[in-house]
């Protein structure tokens, strides 16, 4: 695709999400005691006068989330956070310091049962990413910590009631399994603990987070990142049998997060998925609350809903390279693991492209599919590989189209949604659209995927009720298979299959509109083979996708442009070139 330039703010989130959580110095499997320099390397020290009394975690260059409770007032008088700290005694070659000049608490904090338990805190000036600090990735709305997931609590507090750390006050860690808030509960009380809180300890005790702790980070690895699951909040006692330490559940607060700290500059969010099945389901214990009789899976609670993508904001312009969860729908054809064509998820289970991808190769088993992904090279933390049990092409005259059947589904979230198809929309000339795809050379180092905007056209001469028509743009080979997309009302529409084929003989033709095949072409195939399309949802709802929760849709940076360049986020720009040198 012709396009040109960078978008700062968008590459800046990206290079975000592709270093939260991913210490250099971190090798921890098993428990310990003190913990290794380097190996937390977003944890934070919280000193007024002098003196440490709370954690934090780092989860930008300008922004450390605490604990409320840490915080009696929101005067930032003589308080310091210590990032890349070892020792409370002593030299800490690695330690930049800073002052604070904001304290957010949650407005629904409540001291009185510990509830939304949470504050940001911004730091005076932005700090450089190094081995020894850097941003954790925060759990996303959508995940899941079953009971047993195994969790990493840090911090400089006691390390027993009553208990000081001892000299030269290292940095200690520990290693507890999450408990289930309805185990919980039953510890705590029935209504003592809340959804949003997690709870994590040993039923035996003896290890625990404690007094100094609080604000700090309660974190669990998943694959090569380490994801920030809670905030240091309260506990009956330390490490007493029974009674697990409780946490603020960052999953619960993006939407919150995001919208103090606005802007572009947003923490990398990850979604933590526990396998197998939740044993928490089946505790009970008096004045607890039975689960329903049939237990429906959140994924399938609410219809499948089309052309909802939350964290896009387009109206008008261009941008080279998009962020992630933009688009999507967009995914990636491959054959034995290269990248081939573009393609749409249309149906949980069907992916939409350009059958003339597969006219030499339509053997299933050599195709697989690539959803929620943003670059072709380089860290994609949302994206999923799927195998193709099916490939489908259409047999009209002319361009045809081919239909992916997928094994397994892929979850919903906000990176991963299926376009609504075009079963007879009205298209206006005038109307702005849009194209997306992977071709190679473009993207950057990174090949990230490429859009460009377009406008609809007279056909003219070409004119029929098959053809939908823009202006011109070039097409590359790996952008074949990829959508033609526009907006209708809330919801996203794709109009026609982008074909490189097609676009091959205008490209000497500058300025010729493009002569596509309307969608509506292949209904009758389309409806046979994947079955009933999805439709939209109701005007005026917020995004009722199948699985992002009310604080997803509202969360990321979808009201600030992308086109926006600070001289606080070109130095930061700087900065992560500097730490991948």
């Amino acid at each position: 695709m012709a396009l040109h330039g960078l978008v700062c703010a968008a590459t800046l989130l990206t290079l975000l999400t592709q270093v939260c959580g991913k210490p250099a110095l971190n090798t921890r499997i098993v428990g310990g005691e003190d913990a290794p320099e380097g190996s937390w390397p977003w944890q934070a020290s919280l000193h007024r006068f002098g003196s440490h009394f709370c954690g934090g975690s780092l989860i930008t260059n300008e922004w450390v989330l605490s604990a409320a409770h840490c915080f009696d007032s929101t005067s930032t008088n003589n308080l310091l956070v210590y990032l890349g700290r070892q020792s409370q005694e002593g030299s800490n070659p690695n330690e930049v310091s800073r002052e604070v000049t904001r304290i957010i608490r949650h407005p629904d904090y409540d001291s009185g049962t510990n509830d939304n338990d949470i504050a940001l805190l911004r730091l005076s000036s932005a700090v450089s990413f190094t081995n020894y600090i850097l941003p954790v990735c925060v759990a996303a709305p959508d995940s899941t910590f079953f009971a047993g997931v195994d969790s990493w609590v840090t911090g400089w507090g006691n390390i027993g009631e009553g208990v000081p750390i001892p000299s030269p006050q290292n940095l200690m860690e520990v290693e507890v399994p999450v408990v289930g808030n309805r185990q919980c509960n039953c510890n705590y009380g029935v209504g003592a603990i809340t959804d949003n809180m997690i709870c994590a300890g040993l039923s035996e005790g003896g290890k625990d987070s404690c007094q100094g702790d609080s604000g700090g980070p309660l974190v669990s690895k998943q694959g090569d990142r380490w994801i920030l699951s809670g905030v240091v909040s309260f506990g009956f006692g330390c490490a007493r049998p029974d009674f697990p330490g409780v946490y603020a559940r960052t999953s619960r607060y993006q939407s919150w997060i995001n919208s103090q700290i606005g802007g572009s500059n947003l923490p990398g969010y990850v979604t933590f998925t526990s396998t197998g099945t939740n044993s928490d389901l089946s505790v009970t214990c008096p004045g607890l609350p039975p689960l329903p009789t049939t237990q429906t899976p959140v994924t399938t609670a609410k219809p499948v809903v089309c052309g909802q993508a939350t964290m896009n904001s387009r109206i008008m312009g261009g941008s080279s390279v998009s962020s992630p969860g933009l688009w999507p729908w967009i995914a990636s054809v491959q054959k034995n693991g290269v990248h081939m064509c573009g393609g749409t998820l249309v149906a949980q289970d069907s992916v939409l492209s350009n059958a003339n991808c597969f006219s030499s190769s339509p053997t299933p088993s050599e195709w697989t599919v690539v959803v929620g992904r943003l670059n072709q090279n380089g860290s994609n933390p949302f994206e999923v590989t799927l195998n193709v049990t099916n490939i489908t092409l259409s047999n009209l005259t002319g361009s045809n189209v081919a239909v992916l059947h997928l094994s397994p589904t892929p979850t919903l979230s906000v990176y991963i949604q299926p376009i609504c198809l075009d079963n007879g929309q009205t298209f206006s000339e005038g109307t702005t659209c849009w194209g997306a795809g992977w071709s190679s050379g473009r993207g950057g180092e990174e090949e990230a995927l490429q859009e460009f905007q377009t406008t609809i056209v007279s056909c003219g001469n070409a004119t029929s009720s098959d053809t939908i028509c823009t202006g011109s743009f070039t097409l590359e080979q790996g952008d074949s298979g990829g959508p033609l997309m526009c907006k209708i009302g809330e919801s996203w529409f794709q109009a026609a299959v982008l074909s490189f084929e097609n676009n091959s003989s205008s490209r000497a033709r500058a300025g010729t509109p493009m002569v596509l095949t309307k969608l509506s072409r292949f209904q009758n195939f389309l409806t046979s083979t994947i079955g009933t399309f999805l439709t939209p949802a109701s005007s005026g709802s917020s995004s009722n996708s199948s699985t992002a929760s009310p604080s997803m849709t509202t969360a990321n940076s979808g009201d600030v442009p992308y086109s926006f360049i600070t001289v606080s986020h070109l130095l930061l720009f700087a900065a992560c070139l500097q730490l991948f040198v």
